[in-house]
């Protein structure tokens, strides 16, 4: 599975760095997950790092 960002997000930033795989970055207004690199974080934490730190929960199941 992956996960993506919906065009709710504000490009606040909280969410690329705490991604392990470095899936998400800067998109053309928004940030953007990488569906490829998405594990979703498992083999490094037991729930994705990126959906807590989101203020505006646009970060979602793909």
């Amino acid at each position: 599975m992956a996960l993506k960002i919906t065009n709710e997000c504000i490009s606040c930033g909280a969410c690329e760095p705490e991604c392990p795989n470095e899936a998400i970055s800067v998109g053309d207004q928004t940030f953007t997950i990488d569906p490829a690199k998405c594990t979703e974080c498992e083999g490094f934490h037991d729930q994705p790092q990126c959906v807590p730190v989101c203020p505006v929960e646009c970060i979602v199941k793909a």
